[in-house]
């Protein structure tokens, strides 16, 4: 078994913004240069509803499904598979994907705590440990959250 990562960031913003900025406002706040289209990126969201896509778009027609949600209970709760390989290339086999809980919770002064789980290293194979650490980073999970707080004021 391989740690998983945890990561909190309080957002001023009322768990259902929170909840829609993660999900269907993703292209709001994710980094660009963690994408595959990269400055060509046209979206990119996570439909929130059990199977609903992660998915970005790009040019030409260019689409890309990196998830697919699990469990989706607005605006509190979120799973969804990392089907991103540690070499950044799609997964298209679930079961060889890391999976990601996002946990809502409202904050006294009408913010919200956003707990992020990413767990089931091991099923990249060989490759699950350094994968946690690179997620685990200061360039992993919390910049990203940081990205998401940022975009949220």
């Amino acid at each position: 078994m391989v740690d998983p990562v945890r990561h909190e960031v309080e957002v001023n913003a009322a768990p259902e913004r929170a909840f829609e900025a993660f999900t269907a406002d993703l292209q709001s706040w994710w980094p660009v240069e963690y994408t595959w289209a990269q400055t060509t990126l046209e979206g990119i969201a996570i439909e929130p509803k059990e199977g609903g896509r992660c998915h970005e778009t790009g040019p030409h027609g260019f689409s890309c499904d990196w998830g697919r949600v699990v469990a989706c209970e607005p605006p509190k709760r979120l799973v969804f598979t990392w089907q991103i390989s540690p070499d950044r290339t799609p997964q298209p086999d679930p079961q060889r994907s890391s999976e990601v809980e996002v946990n809502c919770e409202a904050t006294e002064g009408g913010g919200t705590r956003i707990a992020l789980e990413h767990r089931g290293f091991e099923r990249h194979g060989d490759e699950g440990e350094g994968y946690r650490r690179a997620l685990g980073s200061e360039h992993g999970w919390s910049y990203m959250l940081d990205c998401l707080k940022q975009s949220l004021g």
